[in-house]
């Protein structure tokens, strides 16, 4: 783990968090502390960070370790802040006890107490380089404190050595010198002073305060002084920083904004927003243009600048943007030389650019933050610049966007976002009326790509129209390929490929930003996120090629080099090894040979080359390169290769392997080698009934023996059944002191000594004699007609391509497995030492060892002579019976395919697929697992109804049985194994429902609508969508229904209540201002206002009734209810009070439990419905929940999934 890519969040109810934030990944937490943690820090170089929290604890962990190594102890109120010394082994930290105390970590002392302060100490650090140390306080006072003393006392002389040490006049004093001492105290601020920094090289310091205003400070060895004051924050300034490279300042504050500042100007460049949340803190990557702020419900990582540079590629020339100029660089000889000075020195950045060969010339568009000020130069490029570079001879023109469309015409996307034509003197030639779009993408001559919000458009600008549209949330980047037959459209998160006529192919969706991309000369589009190189293939097979430090943009593939600009503008060539995307397209276009030179060749290693052979079909492909056993068995068993299996199941030596193996290699009749799995796991009474069914009487005369040794009388009774022995069957009976039963068999069969000896005997115990019925009937197994020694027949199948060629290396054969010299095999039965001697028999016993040694002697013997060594058949005769001989003159019907449920099933991991398919017990499974289902019930009408739509039913031939027909949703490249149920459940259709939910509620009938929410609610869990904008669409309608079942369910229970005491009257009251807390549609949050407001009125609650009016006045209701409101409303400013005191406050966000219909503010524990997201107190964990009525409460799942989007 790199501290590069980690971030650190500390919470208010005292849990760090560790982040990774390019992966947008939760790595760790470490939970100690007892209360807020308000104060963290990275070492630069050990694995270690410290915290200071409420609980005046200083801890110091081992994020490798994952734990605390120690904690130091000494202050005596909540800690503010901590922080490492750069350079020596200290730790500064600051306390509301109105000290500053420095820790040795390694001695894990304190080493100094720094008092001055009269209030609490908001913040302290080090300075950078110098021996100096800056605090903040309440107590409206910034102060500078010398350590030099401290530095001197407690860490060793330099290289100098102590004479040196010793020169320096300031290091012996007669009475000693203190540790550290104020410096320099700075007054300004009018209230307490939040954050205070040093400027990484010169001497300023910048502070923020509650006054809410930021200052510049300047320092010297003798005094410090005010430099100047940043005005604009509109409340208390939390934390200001130096940008760490540039003359900016960076502050946030509890307005809700963070604002960067120019030092030399002081005026306030950008303010960001957020509606909800106060910032509290802000800190910035030590290399990279990376910042992090955190507010109230979380953090947010963001950079200033933006990093991407601009380039353009042509044929083998690559053009991009470095340091105001335009550079060449030439891929074939790596010659990269500047050809253009741009204009202005290149103050406002390039963000993109267009290149016309033809012309040679070049468009450069720069953007501002404020896009009416945006513009474009149009330059021509001298052929010949002798290595000097030429001044610049542009032309500029407003512009958003400006781009080649012909060899003399380029289309400019103006400020009012309006396309039109200019040539190259930089006039407009015509104007041109297009759909409306913020951005223009090239599309080929004449043609361009028009982007709105949620569409891509291809446009064509002579004949004034549009020919296609596809659908993608916000493209940003075109990428396409050499022959313009496919383009790449880059969205933030995803990556959509489509052909020359915008038809999608395939979407990609990434969990980390999409950075670039570039088409392989293959056809495989290779493309970079934020710290990987990825690649995918027009079908929408993809993978990850290697993994990056830094982000990194592609400019072009060629073999296995991928060449790329950094973000500091650098050419670079990136090594990559393309095996396994050309692999795959060889497999995908049946390019069998180069498929079989790679599995023999290359290095084809992983898991999910495995999976990809699989899902496709070829497993008998990924049979023979893989080495690890386990997943070779599994391999093998799915193409029915027994031979490999059983190689696999002798290596592994496993019995569940063993058990698998007899299982396929009985439904194949292979009976042998079950034969061999059953002895190998020692299961004697199927080894006894496939001995029976095979017909093999005196292998199952053995096992009865072993039986007999084994002392197991229910097998040896069994063997004696199914081999007809009625004498055995008495001798077991009468053994085994039945003797009732002895003598029914006995007198049955009509064993007529036996059954008087056994009569005298029950006689003489005095028992009584058991009735024989005179019609019974012989219990006497029918004899076997001939014994199968060999395999059942099997039927001949053609080998493909890939296990033809692979056979033919010379597998094991079963036969040489199945040889009957290992004695050992039949040895294992009987193993124990407890059966003596006896157990050594072999089922194939000595018998086949002497039959071995007889076949040996008659072919070593030479008393035989044929006399067919001279023997010659004529050439015809052979050549016939050899063209003959493989052919069987009988018909063969091919093998039983994989039925489509099946396939639905496996290719699935979506709980209406398998409903569906009708495998409802995977179905529950995985509504179980993803969202906490336990109550199953109300599914049953649902699961019934998609499984009935999800196929078709017709008769081919009149008189025959019905035939199935199973649509499919992904028709188009489905394939005989990838195909997936047609939807059965639409978002539309759940919108549509949710309208009549509307109208029920606006009608009163809260009942019927609960109802018709809650199956809502259930359908959203059987649905299967495309892309991540319907994912976003069924999330925010799962949350719309549960807002409404919780409100609706809540005023229902509110109205059955009793109103006769003040505390039920009360309660009353509570439960109508919970209801105005529901998210809701504005008709129905003025009903519920309108409740809430009279309700309160009645109370004499003035002043909460004054809120709801004035909330009510806010939405624009009807003229009769605003005139209503605001009387009510000037009736409560006259006194503006609450007579009884409620549980509930409006201003502490809160959530109402879904069972007790309380509030749960925040802060406070609780537990959340998996599915619907209702909140509860923990109390009700376990239970089902009241809202959806069909998860577990508190059940800790994956979450819901919808779309296979969200496998990937």
């Amino acid at each position: 783990m790199s501290v590069i890519v980690v971030v650190q969040s500390n919470l208010h109810n005292g849990v760090i968090q560790l982040w990774d934030y390019r992966m947008c990944t939760l790595l760790d937490k470490f939970d100690e502390h007892d209360g807020p943690v308000r104060g963290i820090c990275f070492h630069n170089q050990q694995p270690l960070f410290v915290s200071g929290g409420d609980d005046y604890k200083i801890k110091v962990w081992n994020y490798k370790l994952r734990r605390c190594i120690f904690t130091l102890l000494g202050h005596l109120d909540y800690i503010r802040t901590t922080m490492f010394h750069h350079e020596y082994p200290w730790i500064v930290s600051a306390s509301d006890d109105q000290t500053i105390r420095i820790w040795n970590w390694q001695s894990r002392n304190c080493i100094c107490v720094l008092t001055g302060h009269n209030h609490y100490v908001m913040c302290a650090s080090f300075h950078p380089t110098d021996d100096l140390l800056v605090s903040a306080s309440l107590d409206q006072t910034v102060r500078i404190w010398d350590i030099s003393g401290l530095r001197k006392k407690n860490v060793a002389p330099g290289p100098g050595g102590l004479e040196e040490h010793l020169k320096n006049p300031s290091a012996t004093d007669l009475f000693g010198q203190a540790d550290a001492f104020v410096k320099h105290v700075l007054e300004g601020h009018d209230r307490g002073v939040n954050w205070a920094c040093f400027h990484p090289t010169l001497p300023l310091i910048v502070s923020g305060a509650d006054d809410r205003q930021i200052k510049l400070w300047r320092m010297n060895e003798a005094k410090a002084w005010e430099v100047d004051t940043c005005r604009g924050h509109y409340n208390n300034v939390s934390c200001v920083l130096f940008h760490p490279r540039q003359e900016y300042l960076l502050s946030n504050s509890e307005d809700k904004s963070i604002r960067v500042w120019d030092m030399t100007k002081r005026t306030c460049l950008h303010t960001f927003r957020r509606e909800h949340e106060r910032f509290w803190v802000l800190t910035a990557h030590p290399s990279l243009n990376l910042f992090a702020a955190g507010h109230d419900t979380g953090m947010i990582i963001f950079k200033l600048e933006r990093e991407r540079p601009a380039y353009t590629v042509h044929g083998n020339m690559l053009y991009y943007v470095k340091d105001r100029h335009v550079r060449k660089l030439d891929f074939t000889t790596s010659k990269d030389v500047p050809v253009l000075q741009i204009k202005g020195g290149g103050r406002t950045p390039v963000y993109c650019m267009s290149f016309n060969p033809a012309e040679n010339a070049v468009l450069l568009s720069m953007r501002n933050s404020n896009l009416e000020s945006s513009s474009y130069d149009l330059y021509m490029i001298p052929k010949d610049n002798d290595g000097a570079v030429p001044e610049p001879e542009g032309k500029r023109s407003a512009g958003v966007t400006a781009l080649w469309v012909a060899r003399n015409r380029l289309a400019v996307l103006d400020r009012m976002h309006q396309l039109v034509i200019k040539n190259l003197k930089n006039e407009v030639t015509k104007k041109v009326q297009t759909p409306t779009c913020d951005e223009v993408f090239y599309a080929g001559t004449g043609m361009l790509l028009l982007r709105d919000p949620d569409y891509v458009t291809l446009f064509d600008v002579q004949q004034k129209r549009t020919l296609a549209q596809v659908k993608i949330a916000k493209c940003r980047y075109v990428v396409w390929s050499s022959d313009m037959s496919h383009v790449a459209l880059l969205a933030k998160h995803t990556v959509n490929i489509c052909n020359r006529r915008l038809e999608s192919l395939c979407s990609i969706h990434e969990n980390t930003r999409v950075k670039s991309g570039a088409w392989d000369d293959s056809g495989v589009f290779i493309y970079t996120t934020s710290n990987h190189i990825k690649y995918t293939i027009t079908n929408g097979d993809h993978g990850i090629i290697r993994t990056l430090d830094l982000p990194i943009y592609i400019t072009r593939v060629k073999g296995n080099h991928v060449f790329c600009l950094d973000r500091e503008c650098r050419p670079r060539i990136l090594n990559i090894d393309p095996t396994e995307f050309k692999f795959k397209l060889a497999l995908i276009n049946r390019k069998y040979e180069d498929v079989l030179h790679m599995v023999r060749n290359a290095r084809l290693v992983g898991q999910s080359i495995i999976a990809y052979l699989q899902q496709k079909g070829y497993p008998e492909v990924a049979l023979h390169f893989v080495k690890d056993e386990k997943t070779r068995f599994g391999l093998a068993l799915e193409c029915g290769n027994i031979e490999v299996a059983l190689e696999a199941a002798r290596a592994l030596n496993d019995k569940a392997c063993w058990e698998r193996l007899g299982q396929v290699a009985l439904m194949q009749g292979n009976h042998q080698v079950v034969e061999m799995c059953y002895q190998r796991t020692k299961d004697f009474d199927k080894l006894s009934f496939l001995y029976l069914i095979t017909g093999n009487l005196e292998k199952l005369r053995k096992m009865t023996k072993i039986a007999e040794i084994r002392k197991d009388t229910s097998a040896q009774y069994q063997g004696a059944l199914l081999l007809g022995d009625i004498a055995e069957r008495i001798k077991i009976l009468k053994n085994f002191g039945q003797e009732s039963l002895a003598y029914i068999t006995a007198a049955t069969h009509g064993y007529t000594e036996d059954a008087e000896q056994l009569k005298a005997s029950i006689e003489q115990s005095e028992k009584n004699i058991p009735e024989i019925v005179p019609n019974a009937k012989f219990l006497k197994p029918p004899v076997p007609i001939q014994q199968a020694e060999s395999n059942w027949p099997l039927l001949t199948v053609s080998r493909g391509f890939f296990e033809g060629a692979m056979m033919s290396k010379g597998a094991t054969v079963v036969s040489s497995a199945l040889a009957p010299a290992p004695v050992s095999e039949i040895d294992d039965i009987g193993g124990g030492d407890g059966w003596g001697i006896d157990a050594e028999l072999g089922l194939d016993g000595d018998e086949a060892m002497d039959e071995q040694k007889k076949d040996s002697d008659v072919e070593d013997g030479s008393g035989w002579d044929v006399g067919d060594e001279d023997l010659e058949l004529p050439e015809e005769i052979v050549s016939a019976v050899s063209n003959s001989g493989n052919g069987d003159a009988y018909f063969i019907p091919p093998t039983r395919g994989v039925s489509q449920t099946f396939v639905w099933t496996t290719n699935s991991q979506l709980a209406a697929d398998h409903a569906a398919a009708g495998s409802f017990e995977t179905a529950f499974r995985l509504l179980h697992d993803q969202v906490g289902i336990v109550n199953f019930y109300a599914y049953r009408p649902l699961f019934m109804n998609l499984f009935s739509r999800s196929h078709t039913c017709y008769s081919a031939v009149p008189n025959t049985l019905s035939l199935y027909n199973y649509p499919h949703r992904n028709w188009r490249d489905a394939g005989p194994k990838g195909g997936l149920p047609a939807t059965g459940v639409k978002l539309a259709d759940l919108v549509q429902r949710l309208q009549v939910c509307y109208q029920l509620t606006t009608g009163g009938k809260f009942a019927e609508a609960v109802e018709k929410l809650q199956s809502i609610i259930l359908h959203i869990t059987l649905l299967a969508v495309e892309n991540k904008q319907e994912i976003a669409e069924a999330q925010q309608l799962l949350k719309i229904c549960r807002e409404y079942v919780l409100g609706l369910k809540m005023e229902t229970h509110r109205k059955s209540l009793p109103k006769s005491t003040l505390e039920e009257q009360k309660r009353q009251c509570e439960m109508a201002a919970y209801f105005t807390h529901c998210a809701l549609q504005p008709i129905h949050q003025i009903l519920t206002l309108r409740t809430a407001l009279n309700m309160f009125f009645k109370m004499k609650n003035y002043r909460t009734a004054a809120s709801f009016a004035k909330r009510l006045l806010e939405l624009g209701p009807r003229s009769d209810v605003a005139q209503q409101a605001r009387k009510i409303l000037q009736a409560c400013d006259i006194n503006p009070v609450d007579e009884l005191q409620l549980q509930y406050d409006e201003h502490n966000p809160f959530t109402v439990c879904g069972v007790s219909f309380k509030p749960i503010y925040r802060g406070k524990p609780e537990e959340k419905c998996p599915l619907c997201g209702t909140s509860y107190v923990p109390q009700y964990k376990g239970s089902v929940c009241n809202v959806c009525e069909v998860a577990e409460i508190g059940k800790d799942t994956s979450g819901l999934r919808i779309s296979t989007h969200q496998f990937r």
